[in-house]
């Protein structure tokens, strides 16, 4: 018989039994798919949206197979309502075990002679600073306790070029030298920092552009041939905030079909 005992070890190192895992943005698309699949994983889940609505049908979503769910409405962009939220984190279950930094936007398809200043700045402000503002209060929780994962959520424009969304691309960017900068930082301390970078998957932020002539090139530009469903991000979620990573820190896991492997 063969030796399976390699395969059990791995399995329970994916496993987060026993762990709470913040994640932002945690309403709908890639966010509540990450969520969905880090409770199945066994973790208690605090979830951040801007929409008590979303984050109501997500507890349900959850409650209704066993799992354990925090919910925390709020803005990111909002220091003082991230670090609201950390604080109440750590006093109902005690602990912030990994951070999942989903939580973003894109409004706007635009050319970039077009883009106004208050359009690049409401992008900057929930990408980049409110990635930031949650990094640096779940890490002040996580450095304490000398041990965490953060996962910060990027995209494959942070490292490859298309039209009309300058202003994304810049924040995304910044996620992923930020994911670096943190990760050097802290390693001493226990805390490792990741990021996770999707191609296009099907969610209400992507379905406009996805309908839209822009949608037929997207498809062609991915080897795979299709875009992404959400559900096939969860796994790569699970294992950058478990154990089966634990050796991993500072670099981007890219979940995008080939699309940058072009």
């Amino acid at each position: 018989m063969a030796d399976v005992t390699g395969v059990n070890d791995v399995n329970a190192r994916l496993r987060l039994d026993g762990r709470t895992v913040w994640v932002t943005g945690a309403g709908k698309g890639l966010g509540r798919a990450i969520a969905v699949a880090l409770s199945q994983a066994g973790a208690t889940v605090a979830a951040t949206a801007r929409t008590a609505a979303d984050l109501e049908s997500l507890e349900a979503e959850l409650a209704a197979h066993g799992g354990k769910v925090l919910v925390l409405p709020g803005s990111v962009a909002d220091s003082t309502a991230v670090r609201t939220i950390v604080q109440r984190i750590a006093d109902e279950t005690g602990r912030l075990d990994a951070v999942v930094n989903c939580a973003g936007t894109s409004p706007h398809f635009t050319r970039s002679e077009r883009v106004t200043d208050e359009d690049w700045q409401q992008v900057l402000d929930v990408n980049l600073q409110g990635t930031f503002y949650c990094c640096r209060e779940a890490g002040k929780v996580m450095l304490e306790q000398r041990s965490g994962s953060i996962v910060n959520v990027s995209s494959v424009h942070a490292r490859t070029g298309f039209e009309r969304i300058a202003a994304y691309a810049a924040s995304k960017g910044g996620v992923e030298a930020l994911t670096k900068a943190l990760a050097v930082e802290w390693a001493d301390r226990g805390v490792r920092v990741n990021a996770l970078a999707p191609g296009y998957f099907h969610t209400d932020l992507s379905s406009g552009l996805l309908a839209s002539r822009w949608g037929e090139r997207i498809v062609d530009s991915t080897p795979l041939g299709r875009v992404g469903d959400v559900e096939e991000l969860g796994g790569a979620a699970v294992f950058l905030a478990s154990d089966a990573s634990r050796f991993v820190t500072g670099t981007t896991l890219t979940v995008d079909g080939g699309w940058t492997a072009r």
